[in-house]
This record gives C-alpha cells, sequence and structure tokens, in this order.
C-alpha cells in the first residue's frame, strides 16, 4: 500500500488576503465570531478568496465488529444491516438531513454481515462480513486493512465535488474508537470509552473490562496501521483512506462524531497535514470525543449532545459551512457600500 503526500497549506499571502477580505466587510472585525476563521480555512483549504462549495458528499461507511459479540453494544448486530435499508430507503436521521441540505448521500458496505441487493445509493465494496473479535486476535489482517484504505480513497476519487461529509454506522464501532484512542493518544480507557448505543451501568461495566482486555492483548500494537488493524473496524479503516484521498484532492473534510473523529486520528498519524484539511461539525456526547478532540487540537462547530453518528451532525453543520462561503463572497465591503468604516 502506498500512501498520497499530503503538505501542508502554506499560503501566507492567501490567509492575509482572506483577512483583509473579512475585515473589509460592513462589520465590525471579528464580529462574525468563530464564522471568520471558518470562512478564512475554507479559503485556505480551496485555495481562493471566494471559496464555493460544489456537489458536497455524504459518504456513510457501514461495517460489523466481531467485538460486538462480547456484549459491548445495547443492540444486536443485525441492526447494522437493518439500518443500511432504512438508510437506502430515506427513513434514517441522516437520509432527513442530507435531503434537507441537498447533500448526495451514499452508503458504503466497508463490511456488513449482510448481502445486499444491489442499488443506487449503495457501494458495495466489503472486506469482509464484519471483522475478527479483537479479544481473541487482530480485527484485520494487515492486508485487510490496508485493501480498506485502498477501497476508501477508491470511493472518494469516483464522487465528484469538493467536498467531504465522513459518517459511518456499525454496531460495536464505539468500541473500535474508543480502542483507538486510548492506544494513538495515550489515554486510559476510561477517558475514552463512553456508553455507546445505550448501555446500563451493569453493560458499561463489562463493555470496559472487555476493552481493557483487548488494550493488553493488542500491547504491541502502537503504530497507527497496527492499531488500526488490531482494532478495527473496516468501516474506520475505509473513512481513514476516504480523508486521505480527499486531503489529497484539497477537497473540505467534514468530520462528524466520534467515530469518523477516530479514523481522522488512524489519518493525522500517518499524514499529519490530513488536518489542515478538516472542519470538525461537533463535539459529541460520547465519551471519549472530547479527549480526541483534545488530542488532535480541533475546535468543533456545535456542541449539542448528539451520540447518533450516520453522519447527523456533519449534516447539521453543513449550513454553517455554506453562509460562511457566501459571506465571504456576497457582503458588501465598506467601499463598494459607501458606508463609512471605522475612525482612526
Amino acid at each position: 500500500m502506498t500512501l498520497p503526500d499530503i503538505l501542508e497549506p502554506e499560503d501566507a499571502a492567501l490567509a492575509a488576503a482572506l483577512r483583509r477580505r473579512l475585515d473589509g466587510k460592513t462589520k465590525p472585525v471579528g464580529s462574525l465570531g468563530r464564522i471568520e476563521a471558518l470562512a478564512s480555512r475554507l479559503g485556505r483549504i480551496l485555495d481562493t478568496e471566494t471559496p464555493r462549495l460544489v456537489d458536497p458528499q455524504l459518504v456513510v461507511f457501514v461495517a460489523d465488529h466481531g467485538l460486538a459479540a462480547r456484549g459491548v453494544s445495547a443492540y444486536p448486530s443485525d441492526v447494522t444491516w437493518q439500518m443500511v435499508e432504512n438508510f437506502l430507503v430515506g427513513g434514517a436521521a441522516v437520509s432527513v438531513l442530507a435531503r434537507q441540505h441537498g447533500l448526495a448521500l451514499t452508503i458504503v458496505d466497508a463490511g456488513v454481515a449482510h448481502d445486499f441487493v444491489e442499488r443506487p445509493g449503495l457501494v458495495v465494496r466489503k472486506i469482509a462480513h464484519g471483522t475478527a473479535d479483537s479479544s481473541i486476535g487482530p480485527a484485520m489482517s494487515d492486508a485487510q486493512c490496508a485493501a480498506a484504505i485502498e477501497a476508501g480513497r477508491d470511493v472518494v476519487a469516483s464522487l465528484p465535488g469538493n467536498a467531504l461529509l465522513t459518517g459511518e454506522m456499525g454496531i460495536g464501532n464505539t468500541s473500535a474508537a474508543a480502542l483507538l484512542t486510548a492506544r494513538l493518544l495515550g489515554l486510559p480507557i476510561e477517558r475514552c470509552s463512553g456508553r455507546g448505543t445505550g448501555l446500563d451501568d451493569e453493560g458499561f461495566a463489562r463493555k470496559r473490562a472487555v476493552l481493557r482486555d483487548v488494550l493488553e492483548r493488542h500491547v504491541e500494537a502502537t503504530d497507527p496501521l497496527a492499531a488500526l488493524a488490531a482494532f478495527g473496524g473496516f468501516e474506520i479503516a475505509m473513512m481513514c483512506g476516504a480523508v486521505l484521498q480527499a486531503a489529497l484532492e484539497r477537497r473540505v473534510i467534514v468530520v462528524d462524531g466520534f467515530i469518523a473523529s477516530s479514523a481522522v486520528l488512524v489519518a493525522s498519524r500517518l499524514r499529519p497535514a490530513v488536518l489542515s484539511r478538516c472542519v470538525f461539525a461537533h463535539r459529541s456526547d460520547e465519551a471519549g470525543h472530547a479527549a480526541l478532540l483534545d488530542g488532535l487540537e480541533a475546535e468543533p462547530l456545535l456542541d449539542l449532545g448528539l451520540r447518533l453518528g450516520e453522519g447527523s451532525g456533519a449534516a447539521l453543520a453543513w449550513p454553517l459551512l455554506v453562509s460562511a462561503c457566501r459571506l465571504l463572497d456576497e457582503m458588501a465591503s465598506f467601499d463598494t457600500a459607501g458606508v463609512s468604516g471605522r475612525n482612526a
């Protein structure tokens, strides 16, 4: 597997031009707060003073996890494939939000333990029918991990547009995200793991005990790819590849919640410049997400207590990106509006 070279955007002249453009609008300097920083970031990602978001793609990667057999989720694994069907008929939260905001929605079968009838909106790139149980051995082989990353890159390369919104679904995947966060950030699993789909106290204690055992079993899996293979899952590995490809193509990457952020964590350990292309949509209510965001030094746009996944937080944040671009492009300057500027 060959990973793409991704360079940090270092156009100081563009950054200064964006700052002057924002400061010249008919408003007190800085009065649009973080929307101004967002507009500047979008301009730097897209390499222009007048960024426009074209054909945004919301891609939901879906897979099953062998570790779910250990009781780390409040829901059975069948929910994974059933939710794919719900996505495809338009009944899921992310389906509603994608329709509302004009986002092209693609569902990717990365490794669901079910065989689907092919149809529009579904891309089948199944690596296997779910990962192995990481409490027994690695969730993925090195070859499977590499194949999933490459598949994620291929999916993004095949889609139009200059913005990628990431989403996921997979019973047990908050466990995989917690394991990756704990290992790659060197944090205790207690700080990285939450109740996921709504475990009660007994289930939550069981989940944490299982995750401690998994970390101990894979103590040697310390580099990003080894950790990704050890803990899974296929949807996280494909999201990692998708993020790498989107960063290479200088697309705006709108990162959803905890699981999507764990894929960015892996991608950024492989290619740090990935983070310069990312906009973090929200801070999830899942316990480990705050720790992960702190580790990435990322400031999310929203904090709404969400913990659904699917890309729902990314879709909810999307209008802020649209507004930031339109303000930068359409808002009058003091000169063009004939409005007096600030007193000297």
